[in-house]
Parts: structure tokens; C-alpha cells; sequence
């Protein structure tokens, strides 16, 4: 249950560059997806949640950096490092005003992007911490703890583990195959699906005996919902 299972864009052109970089960032745990080109990117961000794009300006059909303006000009925050050969200083500071979080130039030491990668993710918030926060929930990561407006709430290891999922996609609607693959690790097809029913319904009562917070919403013909 590492913070480093964050997912990462990579859009490069330049395909062995692009497999050199996805190659590192996997390597230090994180998810990655390769592009290479802007080409249903932004497709992509309005269906996925990535935690950090990482951009070359050399792009085909529309410069990185006018690309991630577009996107700044459309409400996406999602932090952007570039990196890229553009290394005078006028390129520096026109991809700083264009939406960059942090710009490395070509040649590039992987451990240094890898570095600043992880600082920029603690920046933003993504990549801290141990306690992660939904509404009035508390979930410390390191001491496997969970308190609801300061109350404690005991919860089994698999409890803790479906409302981690819940808390890292908040206000998405899981599918139940998703559920079943990153809270059961079970890709089998003898595994039953009222198991994931069973087990939300147990933590519903926990967290929420009265019913009256509603955190978690069934979606129909989906799974479910942390709201």
C-alpha cells in the first residue's frame, strides 16, 4: 500500500526516450502511460486521475507547452514537469508561465528526474504522506489507523484496505471487477461477487451506523461510490 502506486503520463515522441523514462519511474514504483504525442491525452485525464505529467515541448501537430497551457485554460491542475532539449532561458520561463511545476532539460540523469518527480508529488499533495483525509475520515497509512471525527474506528485488514481504495478514488464510481482486483488481489473467475457486497455493507455500518453520512453510494449496473 505504497503512496508510489500513483500513475504518471509520460508524453515524449521520441520512442526509446519515452520507454527510458517509464522504465525509471517504474522501477521506483510508480504507474506509468506512455504517449507519444497529445493525441487522446486529454481523453485520457477525463477518465483516469494521473498524479503528475511529465512533457516534452518537441512535440508533432502542437508544442507540449501550448498543449499544457490548453489544459490549464480548460481547469486541469494536474502538475507538470517538462523535459525537454529547449534549454535557453527565454524556453525556461515560457514553460514556467505556461503551467509547469518543474523543467529538466535533455540530456537528462534519471535519478535526478526521479527526485524531482517525488518533489513535485509532495508538493501537490499527492505523495505524502501517511494520513490521507475524506470528509470528517482520518486514515493514518503508517499506524493502520482510522478515526472519524477524531473517534476511533476499528476495522479488519481487508476493511481498511476497500476503504484505502475508496479514499484514493474518491468520487469515482468502481467498478466491481476493479474492487475485486485491488482490494481481493483476485482475478479468478470462481471468485463471488456478493463477497464485495457483503463486505461494503460491514464497512458501511462501521463508518457509518446511522446511515445518516452516506459515504459510500451503490452505483447501478457499476459497484460503488465514496462520496
Amino acid at each position: 500500500m505504497k503512496n508510489q502506486s500513483l500513475e504518471i503520463v509520460i508524453i515524449e515522441d521520441e520512442e526509446d526516450i519515452l520507454e527510458l523514462v517509464e522504465y525509471h519511474l517504474q522501477k521506483a514504483g510508480f504507474e506509468t502511460m506512455g504517449f507519444l504525442s497529445t493525441e487522446n491525452v486529454e481523453q485520457f485525464l477525463e477518465e483516469e486521475n494521473p498524479a503528475l505529467m511529465i512533457v516534452d515541448r518537441n512535440l508533432p501537430n502542437v508544442e507540449g507547452s501550448e498543449f499544457v497551457a490548453e489544459l490549464r485554460s480548460l481547469g486541469y491542475t494536474i502538475p507538470v514537469i517538462f523535459l525537454t532539449a529547449r534549454d535557453k532561458e527565454s524556453d525556461l520561463e515560457e514553460g514556467f508561465e505556461r503551467g509547469a511545476d518543474d523543467y529538466m532539460t535533455k540530456p537528462f540523469s534519471p535519478k535526478e528526474l526521479i527526485l524531482r518527480v517525488k518533489a513535485v508529488l509532495k508538493r501537490s499533495g499527492a505523495l505524502q504522506s501517511e494520513k490521507l483525509k475524506h470528509r470528517d475520515i482520518v486514515m493514518d497509512i503508517k499506524k493502520h489507523e482510522i478515526s472519524i471525527t477524531g473517534e476511533a474506528i476499528e476495522l479488519t485488514n481487508l476493511e481498511f484496505e476497500l476503504l484505502y481504495t475508496f479514499i484514493k478514488n474518491p468520487n469515482q464510481a468502481l467498478e466491481r471487477d476493479f474492487l475485486r482486483e485491488e482490494v481481493w488481489h483476485d482475478e479468478g473467475m470462481d471468485f463471488h461477487e456478493k463477497t464485495i457486497n457483503v463486505t461494503i455493507s460491514r464497512l458501511k455500518k462501521k463508518i457509518d451506523p446511522t446511515g445518516e453520512k452516506e459515504y459510500l453510494v451503490p452505483i447501478r449496473n457499476v459497484g460503488y461510490k465514496l462520496v
